[in-house]
This record gives C-alpha cells, sequence and structure tokens, in this order.
C-alpha cells in the first residue's frame, strides 16, 4: 500500500464501556509505528482497508460509533481466538 494511504487506529475496550476508544491513529509512518509497537507489545494486527478508512475519520479518544461496532466486534473476536490459540485455551 503506498505510503500516503497505509492507515493504522488502535482500539482500547474496557469492560463495561458502551464501545470501544480510539487510542492511536495515523498515516504514513505514523501508521507503521503503530503497527510496530502493537507487535512488539504482542497485539494481534489485521490488515481490514474498509475498516481502517472508516476508523480514520475518528480523532483520539473517540468512541467508536455504533455504525461499526459489528465489524470492530469481529476483529475483536479475531485477536481474542488469536489469544486463546497462542496460550492454548479453547474458545
Amino acid at each position: 500500500m503506498p505510503e500516503e494511504r497505509r492507515r493504522a487506529t488502535a482500539l482500547h475496550y474496557e469492560q463495561g464501556a458502551l464501545a470501544p476508544k480510539v487510542t492511536a491513529t495515523g498515516v504514513g509512518l505514523v501508521a507503521d509505528r503503530i503497527v510496530a509497537a502493537a507487535r512488539e507489545a504482542g497485539v494481534p494486527v489485521r490488515e481490514d482497508p474498509a475498516l481502517a478508512e472508516a476508523l480514520a475519520k475518528l480523532e483520539l479518544g473517540d468512541d467508536v460509533p455504533q455504525a461499526l461496532w459489528t465489524a470492530v466486534a469481529e476483529t475483536l473476536a479475531w485477536a481474542y481466538r488469536l489469544d486463546a490459540t497462542a496460550s492454548g485455551k479453547r474458545s
């Protein structure tokens, strides 16, 4: 993906919260740094250009809007399954 098109958004979901929050977002080199930091921390990284484009419209600290809940929930479920598989747990 060309540098100006690469996008990354980090989300955090606090149990009991209404929706995940945007904790980092960026394009190009900033996106690369977000991805590198996630990988260094052992956080799964998923490529989903359509979701990345939608999340890129949000500001730092914003709640994920209801229109994106299903897509974000699918991504979080994917990450939880990876984590469970890596740790030998069954989901």
